[in-house]
């Protein structure tokens, strides 16, 4: 990936595109990736255990995978849902541009990816999956958990993945604290915590 991180707006890195098969959604695919995103030689720990815990997603609303790379949740949330609005939302304009690519192989319709600013002031969430960009740093990841968890619906739930030993008890802590959401730890798999926040 050189020097660049995935969560770099536009990485100046070689693209170099490659092909991957994967499980989603309980079907083998294939999906297209890309050097300058997360992940991009396999489906990564963290996701695979998120979607192996959450439940499965509202049939219809406005569904957001936050920091979508390359696209595995959000694939996996337009293929359950087929009647909702999935919005794959990253900084990263080549996680985007592999998501379209993504989408249009599979022949999914119901997927917008966007840059953040992109979404609607007035879109509210039926459901938020994300294995978020830890690396960031707290205080850019708390600003972007600020701006998009109180976007959920009423009685809605966020599920987000978070390594143990990335802090995952403080991020859970923290947004009971600042965010006043209800917070469970849904699960506990391969150094991994998923958190279930609701409103």
């Amino acid at each position: 990936m050189a020097s660049d991180h995935y969560f770099t707006a536009q990485p100046a890195g070689e693209a170099a595109f490659r092909t991957i098969t994967v499980a989603l959604a309980g079907r083998k695919l294939t999906v297209t990736t890309a050097g300058g995103v997360f992940s991009p030689e396999h489906l990564d720990t963290g996701t695979r255990v998120l979607l192996e815990v959450v439940p499965a997603p509202p049939a219809s609303g406005d569904l957001l995978d936050l920091g979508c790379g390359w696209g595995p949740i959000a694939i996996s949330l337009a293929l359950q849902s087929p009647d909702a609005t999935v919005w794959a939302v990253d900084v990263n304009e080549r996680a985007l541009d592999l998501v379209r690519r993504n989408i249009a192989r599979l022949g999914l319709t119901n997927v917008r990816a966007v840059l953040p600013d992109e979404v609607p002031d007035e879109v509210r969430f039926a459901t938020i999956w994300s294995n978020p960009p830890i690396r960031v740093g707290k205080a850019e990841l708390h600003a972007l958990l600020e701006k998009w968890l109180p976007r959920l619906g009423d009685d809605a739930t966020a599920w987000l993945v978070v390594a143990k030993q990335l802090g995952a008890d403080s991020l859970q802590r923290w947004i009971t604290d600042e965010l006043d959401l209800e917070v469970e730890r849904a699960e506990t798999s391969k150094g991994f915590r998923v958190l279930e926040a609701r409103r």
